[in-house]
């Protein structure tokens, strides 16, 4: 079955253009003109995708984009008309994967769905240990599951898989750059402060003090590394 893209944008003629590039690409498409719309046909579609205007009747972009990050693992690329830094990492900050700016060129926007796509639903990450403990801490690859003191905690698509690129090799430091590319892929054409914003939202879900955090450590000038136990160090 192809993939199943939702595209959400006030504009019709936005989502028409979209949704004949993205069919080119074999991708079955469904549009919404507002919030409301949006919410009401992600829940009942269940789609593999969401493009994510901002800028939305009834019930604006962002709050769309909170709504479904506290409903679904779906991911997210945003369609924003600002091009500040802060404007686009507010959305990250909420739970997106991924942003294009306007105006856009389609083809852009169905690579990156495609990127984003192919992150999401990566088999090359497949573990050779499906699952890793560390403390309170245990992730199942095979599920794409994480559990916290006993909780089940939902992660995006790029929160997983930022954190299965740090179980994997604990104690090492990676650069943002170099989790830019393990993580989302060498055609992720983000701002490296998007690793920032998602290890933040990573730990807001993981640690249990964000103030001292036990698992996800920030080596300053460098990057960042999972804490392991001694016998890995």
């Amino acid at each position: 079955m192809s993939p199943g893209i939702l595209v959400v944008d006030d504009d019709v003629k936005t989502v028409n253009l979209v949704r004949l590039y993205l069919e080119r690409e074999g991708y079955e498409v469904l549009g919404a003109h507002d919030g409301r719309t949006a919410l009401e046909f992600a829940r009942q579609h269940n789609p593999d995708l969401v493009v994510l205007d901002l800028m939305l009747p009834l019930v604006d972009g962002l709050d769309v984009c909170r709504i479904l990050r506290a409903e679904t693992e779906i991911p997210i690329i945003m369609l924003t008309a600002k091009s500040t830094e802060n404007d686009k990492l507010l959305g990250l900050d909420l739970g997106a994967d991924d942003y294009v700016t306007k105006p856009f060129s389609p083809r852009e926007l169905a690579a990156r769905v495609r990127a984003v796509l192919r992150r999401t639903t990566n088999d090359s990450l497949i573990p050779e240990v499906e699952r890793i403990t560390q403390g309170d801490l245990t992730v199942d690859f095979a599920r794409h599951e994480v559990v916290v003191a006993g909780q089940l905690v939902r992660l995006t698509p790029s929160e997983f898989h930022l954190l299965e690129v740090l179980m994997r090799e604990p104690n090492r430091v990676y650069t943002r750059a170099q989790l830019q590319d393990k993580a989302f892929g060498y055609d992720y054409e983000g701002l490296e402060r998007t690793v920032d914003v998602h290890i933040m939202n990573l730990r807001r879900k993981i640690e249990p003090d964000l103030t001292c955090p036990r698992y996800v450590l920030t080596v300053y000038g460098v990057g960042y590394k999972f804490a392991g136990s001694e016998d890995d160090a």
